[in-house]
């Protein structure tokens, strides 16, 4: 970088500033980028070392850079314009049963390596660390040539269940290890600790939208699910949830607690208490799905509504398939006072989650590469949100609302009334471009006009033109509708 000095009528450190906040302008710096150290920029730029920390305070004041303790100074999440957020969804207030097939025909779409898959919130294989893990498989297999051929029983592998239990510690949990369940990825978990707390009949209560695997285990279960107004931001509307329980029409309670999918939403820690205190005065178990917990952008880690359980009413369920490794199956339960229930479901379905690939997690989690990968795949998928977010800005109707999650790697976008989601869906299809149409989302077909879409994919001239292209079939919608 060459010098910045030149004749203006600004202050240096503004200058420099301008300077950096224009390469993040055109894109030079992304989000989640690490900008160059103090003396560093001090030495390629010719000015002192206490222009460039003004310059970096100013820039904090911009809200264009953070800085991170130990660390250094990093981009922040930034648009030149940032699209309306969605408002408080407003479902109907009726238990109903689900029938969502229509998701499945959408997850299907990772079979086509032609499609763009903005549908499906997958990681990109390139963003996870799979040599090591390759690696590490490898020689657990050849340290243990009969291990990984054994049979085995709940509660699963000792080691990984030591790991997990010293990994929930940044989520406020205090959990031994006797008290982890291991699974096959965290539907697995939510599935088993949905039949471990209700009988065929019941009515669940659900964030909405909510994800659309919670949907297919309470249509499989033969279960109901009434649907709670939900914010994203804010979550879970507590005065819908409170009037649901005085009139006794739920038997448990399933949220993803934080960077839920599809919304993002991630709650306060005071409302998270407030939830699990309300649903323990009220005896109804609630199912936490925390994949996505690790996955934040600033500061530390949100807490689990686990934390604050003190009575074993909440069954936490969470895996390694959105940060290590999707295909190895790995995931986990902590059931409190339904343990022994879920152990003897996980037992008659299927005895036993793998033991090679328990081993591998266990030991990458413990070898102290995991920290250093979560930094790398937050900024990742930081990034590709700001550039998904930015392309919906650029290329689709003015009117298109955006959430704004501070984690995790998927957005919700809501159209025009006028535009139909599950037909923007087939054309698109067309195209070689998948996405989620908003109805998957709901058991009662709400959200016709909105989408999600996933940022888990690095971003590409591809992605770019798909996003062009939404942003065309949707105009051609609204233009057929006048």
């Amino acid at each position: 970088m060459q010098s910045i000095h030149s004749v203006t009528d600004k202050n240096l450190y503004e200058q420099v500033a301008d300077r950096i906040q224009q390469l993040i302008a055109e894109g030079t710096l992304q989000t989640g980028d690490r900008l160059p150290s103090v003396r560093k920029l001090h030495e390629q730029w010719s000015v002192s070392i206490s222009t460039v920390l003004e310059a970096y305070r100013l820039l904090e004041d911009r809200g264009f850079i953070a800085a991170r303790p130990q660390s250094g100074y990093y981009v922040k999440q930034t648009f030149l314009q940032v699209p309306d957020e969605p408002h408080q969804s407003a479902p109907p207030q009726k238990p109903r049963h689900v029938d969502n097939s229509l998701g499945f025909r959408v997850i299907c779409t990772i079979r086509d390596s032609q499609t763009i898959k903005l549908g499906a919130a997958v990681p990109s294989m390139e963003l996870l660390p799979l040599q090591a893990l390759n690696r590490l498989m490898g020689q657990i297999l050849r340290q243990h040539p009969t291990l990984a051929h054994a049979y085995d029983v709940p509660p699963g592998c000792e080691s990984l269940r030591h790991e997990v239990a010293r990994r929930l510690m940044d989520a406020g949990c205090s959990i031994a290890p006797d008290q982890i369940v291991t699974t096959n990825g965290t539907f697995e978990s939510v599935f088993l600790s949905l039949r471990a707390v209700t009988q065929p009949g019941d009515t669940v209560a659900i964030e909405s939208p909510t994800y659309y695997g919670l949907l297919e285990a309470l249509e499989i279960l033969h279960l109901k699910a009434l649907e709670l107004p939900t914010h994203p931001r804010d979550g879970l509307s507590l005065p819908h949830l409170e009037m649901a329980l005085q009139k006794k029409r739920i038997a448990a309670c399933a949220l993803v607690s934080n960077f839920s999918n599809p919304l993002g939403t991630c709650m306060s820690d005071a409302k998270k208490q407030q939830i699990v205190e309300l649903l323990a005065q009220y005896e109804v178990p609630l199912i936490e799905d925390d994949i996505y917990g690790d996955l934040y952008f600033e500061g530390t880690r949100p807490k689990a509504m686990k934390a604050f359980d003190r009575e074993g009413l909440v069954l936490y369920c969470s895996s390694c398939s959105k940060t290590l490794s999707p295909g190895f199956r790995v995931g986990w339960a902590v059931a409190g006072r339904y343990q022994a229930k879920v152990e003897q479901l996980k037992w008659v379905i299927n005895q036993t989650t793998a033991i090679a690939p328990q081993l591998t997690i266990a030991a990458f989690l413990s070898n102290g590469g995991y920290d250093r990968h979560l930094r790398q795949l937050r900024r990742a998928y930081q990034s590709q949100m700001a550039r998904m977010t930015q392309a919906i800005h650029d290329y689709f109707p003015a009117e298109a609302r955006v959430t704004r999650p501070d984690g995790g790697h998927v957005v919700w976008v809501e159209l025009p009334e006028c535009c139909n989601a599950l037909t923007l869906y087939e054309s698109a299809l067309q195209q070689h471009i998948s996405i989620a149409p908003g109805q998957i989302f709901s058991p009662s077909g709400s959200y016709a006009n909105c989408l999600r879409l996933n940022c888990g994919l690095p971003w590409s001239n591809a992605i770019d033109q798909a996003m062009l292209k939404l942003g065309e079939l949707i105009q051609q919608q609204m233009q057929a509708g006048i």
